[in-house]
């Protein structure tokens, strides 16, 4: 489901600040090689997603889905000097392609990729993070969130991804499938965690945002 017309989406993309060319050469491999392309944050996405972390200057930054590695590089466009972008993902077969753009893009030095289960791999990473941001496996967002909410800074924030889920979300709770359950299930687990202010944005699939408090 696209939630504004074409022309209005053409409208916003038109007068956001285009990707760097390193992007948009990895959001046409995506498309053309990989299986599920829309799972790539894309143009307009991306430049909400830098532009973010501009404005938070993380210095850790926790990724659970890496894919093939834009939302990776559009979060690494505000770390302060020194910093790191922490992506986890369970597939190793597309890995070569993100070690690639992740070198193209020259931010070798700031990119640490774990391949493997994310609820695994989040304790053996001893960091306190700025920024974290959620964009895998529906079903395991609660529990993602549970596992990091104590890994994050006073201030910091947990963005997930994908929260509208095409609109599924408004269907009855007798007609949802297990991902749009999972998803209005963690939707309302934020809205009543004391720890953490939140605002749902209605940013392509829906981006939550939730600070600690």
């Amino acid at each position: 489901m696209e939630f504004l017309e074409d022309k209005l989406l053409q409208y916003i993309e038109d007068n956001t600040e285009q990707e760097p060319e390193v992007l948009k050469k990895l959001y046409r491999e995506t498309y053309a090689n990989v299986l599920v392309p829309r799972m790539i944050a894309g143009h307009y996405q991306g430049r909400v997603i830098s532009m973010l972390s501009k404005m938070i200057k993380p210095k850790q930054i926790l990724e659970i889905g890496t894919y093939t590695g834009y939302s990776a590089i559009c979060w690494a466009e505000g770390l302060v000097a020194g910093g790191m972008v922490h992506s986890i993902d369970i597939n190793e077969e597309i890995k070569d392609m993100v070690d690639r753009y992740i070198e193209e893009a020259g931010i070798r030095n700031n990119v640490t990729q774990y391949i493997g289960n994310a609820l695994s791999i989040i304790p053996q990473i001893n960091e306190t993070f700025d920024i974290v941001y959620i964009d895998a496996d529906k079903e395991n967002y609660s529990n993602y969130f549970d596992e990091v909410i104590d890994k994050v800074h006073a201030g910091g924030f947990i963005i997930a991804d994908n929260v509208l889920w095409s609109g599924k979300v408004l269907e009855t709770s007798d007609t949802r499938d297990e991902d749009t359950e999972a998803l209005v299930a963690y939707s309302k687990k934020i809205r009543e965690d004391d720890r953490v202010e939140n605002v749902l944005l209605p940013i392509r699939d829906g981006l939550l945002v939730a600070r600690k408090k």
